[in-house]
């Protein structure tokens, strides 16, 4: 089921990517973005997951903390979106708890419509993100919630296909 702004956030508690335990209840009092990836692998993702760790230090320093989940096992990651040391607390969820707490979904016709974007892949490749091994749901959409400090969900945004995140301007004006 999805989840939409207004509502509660599901608490979880959960390992890093460095076996250091995170209780979502922690995290109160502060705006937390948390997103949803495909696996390690994914050209798309580490697209994605490089222009978030670009904005990190900024957004830290505006109360916000940014939470990666990828549905790839800890060796995985650290292989491909985590071989760099981050700013961003990853963590790994290859039995897919985590997502589906927040509802998020595979879609055959969003991978379908996502492969399609060229020009994204075609960034991706020349950052040197390269397609690696796929590890979950091919089919995963991402999904992107921005959270306030309290608890309640600012954000509840579902991508429409594989390459598809909540823009970042739309994250920056919640803060």
């Amino acid at each position: 089921m999805r989840l939409t702004t207004g509502q509660l956030a599901p608490q979880f508690v959960h390992n890093d990517l460095y076996d250091v335990t995170l209780d979502s209840r922690s995290l109160r009092g502060k705006k937390i973005l948390l997103s949803f990836y495909r696996y390690a692998s994914c050209p798309f993702c580490n697209l994605r997951f490089h222009a978030l760790t670009q904005k990190q230090s900024q957004w830290q320093a505006r109360g916000l903390e940014t939470v990666a989940i990828f549905q790839s096992p800890k060796d995985s990651i650290l292989e491909y979106a985590g071989s760099e040391p981050s700013v961003i607390r990853i963590l790994p969820d290859p039995e897919r708890t985590l997502y589906q707490r927040y509802g998020v979904e595979g879609s055959w016709a969003g991978f379908v419509k996502g492969a399609l974007q060229l020009g994204t892949f075609a960034q991706a490749l020349k950052s040197g993100h390269l397609p690696g091994k796929v590890e979950g749901e091919m089919n995963m959409i991402p999904a992107d919630f921005v959270i306030d400090e309290q608890g309640t969900i600012r954000l509840a945004y579902y991508g429409k296909d594989i390459s598809d995140h909540v823009a970042i301007e739309d994250i920056e004006r919640l803060l």
